[in-house]
């Protein structure tokens, strides 16, 4: 019986962070006021080995594309394209953000990153982020990718973490 090997590579560094203001939706009507966290990302590839340079990636190149991701996101307020609670509108230069359909902001629309998530949780935030590294890395070819996992921490201690096996 052959044996079975797999490698995995990991980054997290201390620029691999964004710094952005967001607010939750909870069961029922409750919506949480607008606050912000520090967060801090933790990105793994599983993948077969380049044949050539024996690794599954450069790391300077994984490093690379999660601080790209990041920045999009860094000092942003994070919103919900895919929320039932919250409503978020485009007019203009300005974003605005009802809740249960009661105006509650309106915010520069450079200073908004509209997610395609249902709600800015950070289960939601490592989802969308795993799933931006899985396309740009298939995009790129040459990474015999076979999954892909995210970590992000809003607080110490306090993380979620999303992984997408491929294949």
């Amino acid at each position: 019986m052959a044996a079975h090997k797999e490698f995995r590579v990991a980054v997290t560094k201390d620029n691999l962070v964004f710094a952005s203001a967001h607010f939750i939706t909870f069961p029922g009507h409750r919506c949480e006021r607008l606050h912000g966290h520090n967060y801090r990302t933790r990105v793994v590839v599983q993948g077969g080995l380049d044949p050539e340079a024996h690794y599954v990636l450069d790391f300077s190149m994984l490093k690379a594309l999660m601080k790209r991701l990041t920045d999009e996101i860094d000092h942003k307020v994070l919103l919900p394209l895919e929320s039932t609670k919250i409503q978020v509108r485009e007019e203009g230069e300005t974003v605005r953000v009802a809740v249960a359909g009661k105006p509650r902001y309106v915010f520069p629309r450079e200073d908004c990153a509209l997610l395609p998530v249902p709600n800015t949780t950070v289960e939601m935030l490592a989802q969308y982020l795993a799933g931006r590294v899985r396309r740009e890395l298939a995009s790129s070819g040459g990474v015999a990718l076979q999954a892909v996992e995210v970590e992000v921490e809003e607080n110490f201690g306090q993380s979620a973490t999303y992984r997408e096996s491929l294949g």
